[in-house]
């Protein structure tokens, strides 16, 4: 075939990755981040999948899906091959597919928790082939409770800036000269996510039935799930407070949208509480979908709003804020995790914010300059949450109130310069600095492995991890910050 993808190699040079997360045909997070990789890097990989899902109605089988990787890869050789399992197997499993497939590599992706099985075996892993690490979402204070999940991995690959010196400053009094740290960000495909035109039938026929042939001077739109963290009720009160800010002629000309479930029990019942907030006054110009919707028409509501907005308390990345940047739509987001990238802080260098022990967030606005297609809201409180498997972790809260103010600035500035200011940041989410795409992301993966590969060496000692009765030592690092 034609060598037209990056660093494509035969299907005999191909090294084998066998990779634990959920099943890349199912539309969890994690499953979509998987399946993008494993798509854009199926000309330099062969890839196994022990494909995880709660009681697999597959379990027991073994999947060629090559043929349909071919389709999206444009490849004409790729080798993909699924194991269903229930959950992410247990030991036993692992050890009939390693030695029924010889894979070269572990390749790991979700909460480190779900492994333990794995990383309790991690001694007899390692003696052949490393283990790689995609960690998703992490937050301060350093988690010193995942020391031992992290010390067992040869690659640790962090979505945002922020994750990647997590890792380092946990592992800080650990021997790393053969493990590596990469920043591998999430990314989407640009041609699926892009601006619409104005003028597009398509966009239109969907714009009036969503609208019921409604216009409006101004729009919003929010897409995520509806649980506590997200802070819908949040962003919808300050959506009210934006309203009660305009002569009511003017509000009666914005709309909000809103891609969520109408109620769960992680979240709350939405439509009592858009009920309460915007009463028989205001309450037809707030949309709530919770129907199923293809990526073409997720990409028209991106395209139809003028802002998109996430308040979310912690984030490890914020994929919406990805999808409205590429698609060209301006972002108001809160100054926490992986959002912090995706608004590219500067820093007193000019430099593109890169955490460190002395400044590890931004999220007090140490450096104020960022993109001008970002309107960050700071936030206010931040305090400690937790569990028994997560035992501290910070919640960073911003005030409703600042979020209206940086909805009015959206408002104000017109629908004209929010376009141009859209298109500074998809133009740069396009760009090598960046990369928020799928095949930025698939070279950052490859060209990570591939360095992995030239150094590591199989373990000479071995010792069982107790992951659960580890007790760490804390960092001397600003804890508080």
């Amino acid at each position: 075939m034609e060598n037209k993808h990056f660093k494509y190699l035969p299907p005999d040079k191909r090294k084998k990755i066998l990779l634990i997360c959920d099943d890349i045909r199912v539309h969890s997070g994690v499953a979509t981040v998987a399946k993008e990789i494993v798509i854009h890097t199926a000309q330099h990989f062969n890839w196994v999948q022990m494909a995880g899902a709660i009681k697999h109605p597959e379990i027991g089988k073994k999947l060629d899906i090559s043929a349909d990787t071919n389709k999206f890869s444009g490849l004409t050789d790729s080798s993909v091959i699924l194991y269903p399992t229930n959950g992410y197997g247990d030991p036993n499993t692992i050890r009939q597919i390693i030695q029924i497939e010889q894979p070269d590599a572990l390749f790991l992706i979700t909460d480190p928790r779900y492994f333990m099985h794995i990383w309790n075996m991690e001694q007899e892993i390692r003696k052949n082939i490393p283990i790689l690490y995609l960690n998703i979402w992490d937050d301060y204070p350093a988690p010193m409770y995942n020391k031992p999940y992290y010390e067992a991995c040869d690659l640790l690959m962090g979505i945002s800036k922020q994750t990647v010196n997590i890792n380092k400053l946990v592992l800080d009094e650990v021997d790393n000269s053969r493990r590596l740290f990469k920043y591998v960000p999430h990314g989407k495909d640009p041609n699926i996510f892009k601006p619409v035109d104005d003028s597009d039938s398509e966009l239109n026929e969907f714009k009036s039935a969503l609208f019921k042939g409604k216009e409006f001077d101004f729009t919003m739109y929010f897409n995520s799930r509806n649980i506590r963290r997200k802070q819908i009720p949040d962003t919808l009160i300050a959506f009210r407070s934006f309203l009660d800010s305009l002569p009511e002629d003017k509000a009666k000309k914005c709309a909000f949208v809103l891609k969520t479930e109408k109620v769960t029990d992680p979240g709350t019942d939405l439509p009592q509480v858009i009920e309460y907030l915007f009463g028989e006054k205001y309450q037809k110009q707030v949309f709530l979908i919770d129907q199923k919707l293809t990526e073409k028409q997720l990409n028209f509501l991106y395209n139809l709003a003028d802002v998109s907005i996430l308040l979310t308390s912690n984030e490890g990345w914020g994929l919406a804020n990805t999808e409205s940047i590429l698609a060209g739509t301006p972002i108001i987001a809160n100054v926490t995790g992986g959002m912090q990238d995706q608004m590219r802080f500067t820093d007193d260098k000019d430099n593109w914010f890169t955490p460190s022990r002395d400044i590890p967030s931004n999220h007090r606005g140490t450096f104020k300059k960022h993109g001008e297609w970002a309107f960050p809201v700071y936030p206010t409180s931040r305090s400690i949450q937790g569990s028994p498997p997560t035992p501290y972790i910070f919640d960073d809260r911003c005030k409703w109130e600042d979020a209206a103010d940086r909805i009015m600035e959206c408002y104000n500035l017109g629908r004209k310069e929010l376009k141009r200011r859209g298109s500074k940041g998809r133009d740069w989410a396009l760009g090598d600095e960046a990369g928020f795409t799928s095949k930025h992301q698939a070279k950052r993966v490859i060209n990570a492995i591939d360095e992995l590969f030239t150094i590591f060496k199989g373990k000479d000692k071995y010792e069982i991890v107790n992951a659960n009765e580890y007790k760490g030592k804390f960092l001397n690092h600003k804890i508080i910050y």
